[in-house]
């Protein structure tokens, strides 16, 4: 068959969901037998997401060939269960800066380069070159911003462009919409919708498909409505109800027959759904009763989707414990105005991420030796390592003014540094150590318990490492190193043998966790977290 093409776009206003309605579309398809793919077009003008503030943005997802993207990847990583690349996400800026260079190269001999036909062009050749190298039975490309967006104009053009270049039937466009639940006469209004559509159109674009987020279910008399306002025929306007599980979306999708939808626009033979297995999962995760609590200390926590990856490895980590997570997201600066008494009693394991900078990690490292001496679980991650190597360094080896050159350069004891390679680096972006890396395990140690194999593959996301010139006074005090950059002997996992449950790593194992294959550091952090809250 030929490739087919969906095109996902949002309207009314932003953070509708589009990534878990395309996240959710792709689990659907891949249960059908079809080869998918997804790409993310982002209007942004930065080149890619690596230097975005994480209260703007969210997190930065890493793929496993160092891309640093939008945090939309991991979603669909999680939900079609495979790794993406650097060419699932394209920015303005990226695509700006690949034309710009061909401009300067000579590529265009003399021609006045414009935002139509080479700026599109090149928008269009981004699926292109994803088509040719992965070779899927569907791709599906999600519009990042809102229909309306100045800067969302050319990706609009390109969709154009791209249904008129190929066969109609092969490329089809889904419009996601919010319907605005008015509580004083307890109606959904449709008129921002009929608008979003409206504006669609006015750039030459048809939705297909129609999908109507709202609180409370989508009446027939809505859709009809809806239907003859948009030029949508009624049985391709669906509902989106809100859930109180993300992974419920893809089984709300299924009973209300989007796919079906598309089966038949695309031409194609209906194929039956396998989503039992992923059923089973969301009932599981919907119905444990115990609860154990985790107290996730970080320096984004007003915006939780800054951490979104570490909430959904903690999320998938309940199954295998029957056990439900209640995160409680705490400031470490809090930690630093009161006491870690104060702040994290009560909480049955914690969680210290990553981050940069030096603004509460003071905090941090309290939480760290608070979490030690109390024999509280704890999983340090990415900083949440460098913070427990702070926390050893100055309590228990009596390093006092130990600390991380990224904090303060002129410390007597740089237990934290730059590595050489490091030291050379002037820009920002996509300089870090990125994606997918080998450790070796060492037998014997909690982490190959936990891992049951020699060598793993992690994603990272830094700058600074563990100075392994205080190695040796590390391991004189009793802490282990249990895992290792092979090509480069840099640590990557650290625990302490005297605790229950001391482990962290410099890697990111949030980024690989999925729903129906829970990251295994995250999956024994809450066995240990559950064991911790049945002893109190």
């Amino acid at each position: 068959m030929s490739t087919k093409y969906l095109f996902i776009m949002g309207g009314v206003m932003s953070s509708l969901g589009k990534g878990i309605l395309t996240s959710s579309i792709g689990r659907i398809l891949k249960s059908k037998n079809f080869k998918v793919t997804i790409i993310k077009f982002d209007p942004y003008l930065n080149v890619d997401a690596g230097l975005q503030n994480p209260y703007q943005h969210g997190e930065v997802f890493v793929t496993d060939d160092g891309a640093e993207t939008d945090l939309d990847l991991g979603h669909y990583e999680r939900f079609l269960d495979e790794n993406l690349t650097h060419m699932s996400n394209a920015t303005s800026g990226s695509v700006y800066l690949k034309l710009i260079e061909k401009e300067r190269h000579g590529d265009f001999l003399g021609a006045t380069v414009q935002v139509i036909p080479h700026l599109t062009k090149e928008i269009k050749d981004r699926i292109t070159v994803l088509e040719e190298k992965t070779n899927p039975d569907i791709i599906i490309a999600e519009i990042g911003g809102t229909i309306g967006d100045i800067e969302g104009l050319p990706f609009l053009e390109a969709i154009r462009e791209f249904q008129i270049e190929h066969s109609r039937g092969d490329v089809l466009c889904i419009h996601l919409t919010y319907l605005p639940h008015l509580h004083a006469t307890d109606e959904l209004k449709t008129k921002p919708t009929q608008h979003s559509v409206a504006e669609l159109r006015r750039v030459g674009i048809r939705p297909d498909i129609i999908a109507c987020r709202s609180d409370i279910p989508v009446s027939e008399d809505i859709r009809e409505k809806i239907s003859l306002f948009c030029d949508v025929p009624m049985n391709h306007v669906f509902s989106v109800q809100d859930v109180s599980n993300i992974y419920e979306v893809p089984l709300k999708l299924e009973e209300e027959g989007v796919c079906d939808a598309l089966m038949n626009l695309w031409g194609l033979e209906k194929k039956k759904s396998d989503l039992e297995e992923w059923e089973k999962m969301v009932n599981i995760m919907n119905n444990v009763t115990k609860t154990v609590h985790i107290g996730v200390v970080g320096k984004y926590i007003s915006l939780c989707d800054a951490y979104i990856s570490f909430s959904e490895a903690l999320k998938h980590a309940q199954n295998p414990n029957m056990a439900k997570v209640r995160i409680h997201w705490i400031n470490s600066e809090d930690i630093e105005n009161k006491s870690p008494e104060e702040v994290l009693s009560g909480m049955d394991g914690i969680l210290v991420p990553g981050g940069f900078g030096k603004r509460g990690i003071e905090g941090m490292i309290l939480a760290s030796k608070y979490a030690r001496e109390n024999k509280i679980p704890y999983l340090g991650v990415c900083l949440g390592l460098q913070i427990a190597v702070l926390d050893y360094a100055r309590h228990v080896l009596g390093l006092t003014h130990s600390n991380s050159t990224e904090f303060d350069p002129g410390t007597p004891y740089p237990v934290i540094d730059l590595i050489p390679e490091q030291r050379a680096v002037k820009d920002k972006g996509a300089t870090m150590r990125l994606g997918g890396i080998d450790v070796k395990i060492q037998p014997n140690t909690l982490a190959q318990q936990i891992y049951q194999s020699e060598k793993i593959r992690q994603r990272h996301r830094h700058r600074y490492e563990f100075n392994n010139s205080f190695k040796a006074r590390f391991e004189n005090a009793k802490m282990v190193f249990s895992g290792m950059n092979i090509e480069k002997n840099l640590v990557e996992i650290m625990e302490l043998p005297s605790h229950p449950f001391y482990i962290s790593c410099q890697f990111h194992p949030e980024l690989i966790s999925r729903p129906t294959k829970p990251e295994p550091l995250f999956t024994h952090f809450i066995k240990a977290a559950s064991a911790f809250s049945d002893n109190q």
